[in-house]
């Protein structure tokens, strides 16, 4: 007499944790944006952008655009920007920011700016994306009270690849920390 033979499979998920699980960053093609990275439904960073980009950015859903690019930055047309940001019916909110040398400043102007009722969610865009990615890590770790690692996570995949703006905005929120 044979034996009969019984396979036993054991079907199981395994989820696991880490900082990339809450974020949820997606990247998109959205004509006239660089480098265009959704975190939720939030916020969006992107590069260098055309101010016939903004009309869709408002069908997209959001409320403001934030331009973290010099004034004098090559391609960067600060009125046409506003003017077409403005025609959309976007919030536009200017702060100009060096990324090699950032100035905490402005950090604080972009913290007063984006916890403001009605600037969310926003589109931050800066010439390659770096700049905005940053902007938004430290909102994660200041005001959101992100540890540094979940915000890090989040802001690479945002675009953020740069360590000395990395730096900045980790030395940024712990000053803020005290």
């Amino acid at each position: 007499m044979k034996t009969p033979v019984f396979t036993i499979v054991f079907l199981f998920t395994v989820v696991v944790s880490s900082p990339a699980d809450a974020q949820k960053v997606t990247k998109e093609n959205v004509a006239g944006v660089v480098n265009f990275a959704r975190a939720e439904t939030t916020v969006a960073c992107g590069g260098s952008t055309k101010p016939e980009a903004l009309a869709e950015m408002k069908k997209m859903g959001f409320v403001s655009v934030f331009n973290l690019r010099l004034a004098d930055e090559p391609g960067n047309d600060l009125a046409a920007e506003e003017a077409a940001a403005k025609a959309a019916g976007l919030k536009f909110v200017h702060l100009p920011m060096s990324g090699g040398s950032p100035d905490p400043k402005t950090a604080d102007q972009f913290l007063d700016m984006i916890t403001k009722p009605g600037y969310q969610p926003a589109f931050i865009h800066c010439a390659g994306g770096g700049r905005a990615a940053t902007m938004w890590m430290i909102k994660r770790m200041v005001i959101d009270k992100w540890d540094a690692e979940k915000a890090g996570v989040e802001a690479a995949a945002l675009g953020l690849a740069n360590a000395r703006l990395k730096q900045f905005a980790l030395e940024y929120a712990k000053s803020k920390a005290k």
